[in-house]
Order: C-alpha cells, then sequence, then structure tokens
C-alpha cells in the first residue's frame, strides 16, 4: 500500500496544503517518511490524516467558483467504530461547505472495506447539500465495499458511480459529467 499514491497530474492546477480555505492548509509532507498505516502496513505520506485512524484522503481540487471538490480516499470506511463519515463531515466537507462547495466527488476506488453504524450523518448531510443544490457522489467503490454500502442503504444519500477513465479528465471536464448526471437523475 505504501506504493499507492494520491492522484498528482492535478498537482500543477491546486494543491491542498497552499489553499487558505482548505483544512489542510500550511501541511508539510515528506517524501521518504512513512509513518501513517491502514491495517499495519504503512501508506505513502502524501495522504492527509484527517482524524480517523483506517481511513485517509487528498484533496485533488477545490474550485470555489464552481463550487465542488474532488477528494480522493484510500483504506477502510470505518462508521461502526470509528465514525468516519461524522469526521469526514465535521473536519473537511463542513469547512469546504462553509466556502461554498456544495458538490462533493469521492473518488473511493482504494476504500477496500466499509463497515457502517446509522445513517444519521449521511442524512444531515444529504440535507444540507439538498438545500444548496449540491449533491455527493463516490466513484469506482470496489464491488465488495458497495455490497456492504448498499446493504446500509445509503446510496439514497451518496450516489456510486463508476467511470473508470477519470483520470483521463480535466478537473472541470469530471466536474460537468458527474454534474449533468446528477442533474439528471434528481430532476
Amino acid at each position: 500500500m505504501h506504493n499507492i499514491e494520491p492522484f498528482y497530474n492535478w498537482r500543477h492546477i491546486y494543491e491542498s496544503e497552499t489553499d487558505q480555505l482548505s483544512p489542510f492548509y500550511g501541511r508539510q509532507y515528506s517524501e521518504f517518511e512513512f509513518s501513517q498505516t491502514v491495517y499495519n502496513y504503512y501508506i505513502h505520506p502524501q495522504w492527509d490524516d484527517f482524524g480517523s485512524r483506517t481511513l485517509y484522503l487528498k484533496v485533488l481540487i477545490a474550485d470555489y467558483e464552481e463550487k465542488y471538490a474532488v477528494i480522493e480516499m484510500i483504506g477502510e470506511w470505518n462508521d461502526a467504530i470509528e465514525n468516519d463519515m461524522m469526521t469526514l463531515k465535521r473536519d473537511v466537507l463542513e469547512k469546504f461547505m462553509y466556502e461554498g462547495i456544495h458538490k462533493f466527488i469521492l473518488i473511493t476506488e482504494n476504500v477496500l472495506n466499509f463497515h457502517s453504524s446509522d445513517s444519521e450523518y449521511y442524512a444531515e448531510l444529504y440535507e444540507e447539500l439538498s438545500e444548496q443544490e449540491g449533491w455527493i457522489v463516490a466513484i469506482n467503490m470496489p464491488s465488495q465495499t458497495q455490497y456492504d454500502f448498499r446493504k446500509a442503504r445509503l446510496t439514497r444519500y451518496v450516489e456510486l458511480v463508476e467511470l473508470d477513465n477519470w483520470r483521463t479528465y480535466k478537473p472541470y471536464h469530471l466536474f460537468k459529467k458527474i454534474d449533468g448526471e446528477q442533474q439528471l437523475r434528481l430532476t
């Protein structure tokens, strides 16, 4: 797992550690010191810790004009023990929402497991985003993780999307594609 880096082809456009509005502003990274783990396996030091012991993320882009953010995730999404959704919502998403972002694309292809709890924070987030005509989608969640996510009936709050070639898009074009699909679904 230590060689799975966050997607870096958009770094010339956006870096969360230099964005004064980002919850990760001012972070410094080492290319050589591996200190964070998932399942006792070290992960690449470019991933950001947001308060979960098993789930990490990287904000790939936050566009305040178009009001969207793309966030890549790695690890185990554990609401049962860690309450990861509450931590993600309170410590990351709400900070962006305060700055006007209300459309979130989560890249979840490296989310290896999902353990559910209640849907309270998902419902709360869904209501808050809906008030701003916003949404949240998870792209390319692995099938075993999707199974548990669907079993918990969370797809009414977070749309699961398959898009194998998302890396070939520029950020704005990825957003427009997903936004167009969400607008069709919501109307």
